[in-house]
This record gives C-alpha cells, structure tokens and sequence, in this order.
C-alpha cells in the first residue's frame, strides 16, 4: 500500500480527501478495450443500482466522461424532446446551472425560485405546476452545496407521480451518503459524481436512469459526447464498452472506493459517520460565535455556511491559509449578499478532525481578536 502523502485535508463537497488505497488504485494502467477493464464497468452499474435501491429490472446506470455538470447536461440535453417543458425548482447555485444549461441548448423551460435558505415548497410547486399544464419534467437538486440545505426530494417526487411527469434530481453532494430509494421516490433521472459521497476522484459522473424513459429519449440527444441514450446502448451491447475514452486510472479508483463503502457499513454507516461530523462540527463553530446560514431542520449532512462572527475581522484568505498551514482547506461562500465561508465534511473525515479544526479556529479567533 503507498503512504498517505496528504499535506492537508480537503473540508469541501468534494473533490475530498481520499484513502490511500484508492489513489492506489490508479497506479495500473488499463486498455479500453480490455474485458478486465469493461467487467469493472459493469461491477460499477451493478453496484449504484443496488446502492439506488433500483436493481429492480426498471433502472439501468449509465457512466459519463467528465464532471457531475456533465452529467446533469447529458440528461437535460438528451431526454427532453422539443415538445416537452422542464420546470426547474431553484434555490442556489446549482439549480442556477440547470437554467444555464437548459438556455444553452434552447431547451424549454419553466423556473420557480425560493430563497437560498428555504427548501421548495411542495404546495407551491403543485400550485405552479396547476398554473403551467405544459410542464412534463420537473428537475432539481438534492443537496444544494450553495449553502447546504438538503432538499425534499420526497415530497416533489409524490406530486411528478401524481401528475406523471418525470423526475430529475441532481443528488451530486447525496448519492453516498444519504440514502435514496430511487424508485420508491420516484426518480427517473439521478445523477451523480465520482468525487462526492462515493469518495472517488474527479473524472466521471453517472447516471442511475428509468429505462423506459431512457429509451423513449433516442433521438432527443442535442449533443453527441452528452447523448445518454447513446452511451447506455454502446454500454449494454458492448458489454461495460465507453463509446468514446474513458477515465480508466479514475474508473479504477471509483471501484475501490465503493468496495470501501461496503467496507465501512453501506450507505447507512457513513450517512451516521457525516451527520454526527456535521452535527459537531456546526456546535463547535456556533460556540466560537460562528452562526450557520440554514437552520437546523433543513440542514444536510454534507457542507455547512456560516457566518463570521460579529465584529470579526473579515480574511478569508488569511484563515483559509492559516488552516491549510494547520492541515486542513476550507472552502470560500458562494453566495453574493452575506459574508459566509463553508466547510465541508465529508470524504476521510472523522470525528478526530472535528476536535482538530473547531480548536484550530478558536485559535485563530483569538489570534485575529488579539
């Protein structure tokens, strides 16, 4: 096994710090075409379809060269057709992005925006949805990293049931490590990233789909590297085969990881292990005066925004050095009208590393207060 060679640990939503064994993993160099590689693929879809509680027959996962906003362009690119109108539910950056995405490729689209601190509410989505019988898609994120609020995907996936319409979720900062009953809620498009919750490294993002629905897009792809319904045919018929170069160093580290997940418990285990980090992590920072931005109801277990102290002199450059010198990086706010930085706290993080940091920014406190 290599050493741990990290000089710091990453408090992000990812990329996160990984375990030495997975950055092992990418040490061996792997062909495309080799049935060792594609019967590695395979394991990978296997194993998100029994993580998505969607090894039902019903649901297929497709793997996607590039990052998560890869993904979620492939399926906001690939499975409306030019008839079909997505609303999209917005409450933070990432939401933000769909619209963007949607603009780009003259997709129609519908918005309905909260505030950066409020989950969509599910009595005014079936309000707007009565006043927009155009609407066939409903799309949305799960755990908006913007600020940290972890989104009822459960209520809006009762009303796009209810009405029929198809469910994208954006569950990049989720899938891993909070558990998501794919079918149960309804989803027919979740996608996902290799560096979040999984604790792999950046290169890939994937999709857990509907395959009916899946199916029924051929045809409606405006892109062809993004085209889903292309990448899962060359994948089922070629037997685990990425229509165009994969990230085998990064496929190969992504397995290991989700053989690590096994390891620690499943997806139940380190759902505990990143609630009781972020549970201590938001009492410890509140103590030192750092108030969090979402209340404590709707917070997710992933990445936390707090605000600076009052009257404290405001660095982030400064702290976010300090910390790193300490062995820990932090992550600036996202967004505009507050002074806010976050932390995250998933990826090799433990309790241990709690205590480290909340006594590092008491030090820090008193150092800047004099």
């Amino acid at each position: 096994m290599i050493e741990d060679r990290n000089t710091y640990k990453l408090l992000t939503p990812g990329p996160l710090t990984t375990t030495p064994t997975v950055k092992e993993a990418m040490l061996i160099d792997r062909c495309t075409w080799d049935k060792d590689y594609n019967d590695i693929t395979q394991d990978i879809r296997a194993r998100l379809l029994k993580l998505a509680h969607a090894d039902n027959g019903d649901y297929t996962t497709v793997l996607m060269q590039g990052s998560g906003t890869f993904g979620v362009e492939s399926v906001l690119t690939s499975i409306p057709s030019k008839d079909d109108v997505v609303l999209v539910l917005v409450n933070g950056a990432y939401s933000k992005r769909m619209l963007e995405i949607l603009t780009y490729q003259e997709v129609k689209f519908e918005k309905l925006e909260f505030a950066y601190n409020e989950i969509p509410d599910a009595a005014q989505v079936a309000e707007f949805l009565d006043e927009h019988p155009e609407i066939t898609i409903i799309s949305m994120v799960h755990s908006e990293t913007t600020s940290g609020l972890l989104n009822n995907i459960e209520a809006i996936g009762k009303i796009a049931k209810e009405r029929n319409l198809l469910f994208i979720v954006d569950a990049m900062s989720s899938f891993g490590g909070v558990d998501i009953n794919v079918p149960e809620l309804g989803i027919d498009f979740i996608v996902s990233s290799a560096n979040k919750c999984i604790q792999g490294v950046p290169g890939f993002s994937f999709v857990v789909a509907n395959k009916k629905a899946l199916e029924q897009s051929c045809g409606n792809a405006r892109s062809l590297s993004l085209d889903l319904y292309a990448q899962y045919l060359t994948m089922e018929k070629d037997g685990g085969k990425w229509r165009f170069t994969s990230p085998t160093h990064v496929v190969a580290a992504f397995h290991q990881a989700l053989i690590e997940l096994d390891k620690e418990g499943g997806i139940n285990e380190r759902h505990t292990r990143y609630q009781s980090c972020n549970k201590a992590l938001r009492e410890g920072m509140q103590a030192l005066g750092f108030k969090p931005y979402i209340k404590d109801e709707d917070q997710g277990p992933i990445i936390t925004t707090f605000f600076y102290p009052e009257g404290f002199k405001v660095n982030f450059h400064e702290m976010h050095q300090y910390l790193k010198e300490h062995g820990y990086v932090i992550y600036p706010g996202k967004l505009t009208d507050a002074e806010i930085f976050r932390l995250g706290n998933i990826g090799e993080i433990y309790p241990e590393d709690v205590t480290k940091i909340v006594a590092l920014f008491k030090a820090y406190v008193e150092k800047v207060n004099g």
